[in-house]
């Protein structure tokens, strides 16, 4: 994946988008320079694969803008060996980075087409509703999630494990925060988002009438 027409703008994106906003993180540095953003996005979007913005794969669906999916995973300190799921991985950008990583990738997605898309740029992925996670590889030291949400569902909740933690925006009253860490017995977050970010809803977690963060 390092000979591409690409490769001068994916080291451009990660020198004047990544580390001018606060990622140091080596590993994660190297990740999104190695990996061809643009083999994930619709043909029509490729030229603007470097882009730090969140581009639509699917109606509705988005992958993570640049910065945004590399502090997550830069606050998430993600190690070699460990077992990831993705949920909503759309087509697939977000697994290929964490498998770049060393983690061992379960990429969820319920979308066909983005599945096909996927498996086209060489990332395998399951099928299922996005909401029930995936247990038949649980549990996972890290989720991740492919969009911004307002709740956990107990069922992802419940495929962490012990010491495990997800890495999501948060959407709080409207407003998107980057939140790495645990989640308490009740399936919410342990502790404090890092940083405003700004990120597409991924559809299925809205915040129930009863939930509180």
């Amino acid at each position: 994946m390092t000979t591409s027409p690409f490769a001068a703008q994916r080291q451009t994106m990660v020198d004047s988008q990544l580390k001018t906003v606060g990622v140091t993180d080596a590993g994660v540095l190297a990740a999104f320079a190695e990996i061809p953003r643009e083999a994930f996005l619709p043909p029509a979007l490729a030229a603007l694969a470097q882009a730090d913005a969140a581009h639509e794969v699917a109606p509705g669906r988005y992958l993570l803008a640049p910065l945004a999916l590399a502090l997550l995973l830069q606050h998430a300190g993600v190690r070699a060996g460990e077992r990831v799921l993705v949920v909503g991985s759309a087509s697939g950008y977000s697994a290929a980075v964490l498998a770049q990583l060393g983690a061992t990738v379960t990429a969820l997605e319920s979308d066909a087409t983005l599945i096909a898309m996927a498996e086209a740029a060489g990332v395998p992925s399951v099928s299922g509703p996005l909401t029930e996670g995936w247990a038949a590889a649980a549990p996972y030291d890290l989720i991740l999630f492919e969009g911004a949400i307002a709740a956990v569902t107990p069922a992802i909740a419940a495929q962490l494990a012990p010491g495990g933690r997800i890495a999501a925006v948060l959407r709080q009253a409207g407003v998107g925060r980057g939140y790495a860490g645990p989640l308490t017995a009740t399936g919410q977050p342990a502790g404090l988002p890092f940083i405003e970010m700004a990120a597409p809803d991924l559809p299925g977690f809205a915040q129930p009438r009863e939930f509180a963060f």
